[in-house]
């Protein structure tokens, strides 16, 4: 197996299981915490992309892409985070 393909199911399996976890959960902080995750796995199949075989340079754009992904996926978690302490607060309960 080579590994463009396990990084490809890799990623395939971390969307899969973000998008179960986005769709029972209730509470705020899991589905935060499972969006990234989803994040995660089409970053894993972008840089599965970007594999040309061995002994050749992956190609640059998908894995620039994931870098990008990365700053914009902890910029984005960050605000997400300070939304949901802030609405716990103005809610006044303990079911984040």
């Amino acid at each position: 197996m080579t590994p463009d393909i396990i990084y490809a199911f890799t990623g395939i399996g971390l969307i899969g299981m973000g998008l179960y976890r986005l769709a029972v959960s209730t509470q705020a902080l899991w589905q935060i915490v499972a969006v990234n995750v989803i994040s995660v796995g089409v970053g894993s199949i972008l840089i599965a992309s970007a594999y040309r075989g061995s002994g050749t340079a992956a190609d640059p754009v998908p894995q620039a892409f994931v870098l990008t992904g990365i700053v914009v996926l902890v910029a984005t978690t960050a605000a997400a985070l300070c939304l949901v302490r802030r609405i716990d607060e103005l809610a006044d309960t303990d079911d984040i």
